[in-house]
């Protein structure tokens, strides 16, 4: 090449960590159409096909896979470079990626999320929310957030928000005619509403009492991959549901559904903002996570 292609390059390295012209287009803030001109321009300049494309998938070829292997840590670098020119501004611009399960975008990232694009309008705040357990790194993303054992090992994770507790809920008219559980092993004598995780394997429902743990595999007629669905379910009489104690507060308030098992249902540290331990801290992720232990000074 005569001169370092760096827009395609860059249309490269998104689409092809993506698999997606239309994800690699929002994450660059272009359309799907001039990410498809750069890499057309790019792969006649280089004489080379770096993209398997169908109607359906995009996948690196071979050549585009070693491109690929090159190219992301010299993004990363020069990334990270560009943070720290950041670091001379008065304040954070630019974009801030963050990936996120669905229930922690909702109860720890949507009550700051508007409070932090007003006070930073030089910022881009992006969250995505997706419930299976994603490379932050290779997705572009700036940090995640996930409970804590979900993290690797080679994350800097930093406790989000406030403590969480489980609640163990089912309807009046569901315990009609049975008797409660009165420790987690009679769970086995109720239908119980299983969550599925994207992955498929099914959430495991966690007690402690008096230093005992225990993991508990429910079963029931009904498995779902929304706490929201599961508690309108348990409302509705289905069966037990174990969902995050802010979801059951206004059901428990209404009467709607009655608490079981609280007692061996402590609170936990709850989530996690996890990044890269090899990644400077963009300035925009820090002032998000200075703005949220405003928000929970003990979280």
């Amino acid at each position: 090449m005569a001169r370092i292609d760096f827009p395609g390059l860059s249309a490269f390295v998104a689409v092809a960590t993506h698999r997606s012209f239309r994800k690699a287009a929002a994450e660059l803030g272009v359309s799907p159409s001039a990410i498809s001109h750069l890499l057309r321009d790019l792969e006649e300049r280089l004489g080379v096909r770096l993209l398997n494309r169908t109607t359906r998938s995009v996948a690196p070829s071979d050549a585009g896979a070693r491109l690929l292997q090159r190219l992301q840590p010299m993004f990363r670098d020069l990334n990270d470079a560009l943070e720290e020119v950041n670091e001379f501004r008065d304040v954070p611009a630019g974009t801030l990626r963050l990936n996120a399960a669905h229930q922690a975008a909702r109860m720890v990232l949507a009550p700051i999320m508007a409070r932090f694009v007003r006070a930073y309008p030089q910022m881009r705040l992006e969250i995505v929310a997706d419930d299976d357990l994603v490379d932050v790194v290779a997705g572009g993303f700036d940090a995640g957030l996930r409970f804590g054992e979900s993290l690797q090992q080679d994350m800097i994770a930093v406790r989000f928000g406030p403590r969480q507790r489980w609640a163990i809920v089912a309807a009046p008219a569901y315990l009609d005619g049975r008797e409660p559980p009165r420790t987690p092993h009679e769970l086995k004598y109720h239908g119980c509403i299983r969550y599925r995780f994207h992955s498929g394997t099914f959430f495991h429902w966690e007690f402690e009492k008096d230093g005992e743990a225990l993991e508990v595999e429910v079963d029931g007629p009904l498995t779902l991959g929304d706490q929201e669905l599961m508690l309108r379910a348990a409302v509705d009489g289905a069966g037990i549901a174990c969902v995050f104690e802010a979801v059951a507060t206004p059901a428990l308030a209404a009467g709607r559904v009655v608490r079981l098992l609280e007692d061996w249902c402590p609170d936990f540290p709850g989530f996690f903002l996890y990044y890269p331990s090899r990644r400077q801290l963009p300035l925009g992720l820090r002032a998000f996570i200075e703005m949220a232990r405003e928000e929970w000074p003990a979280g």
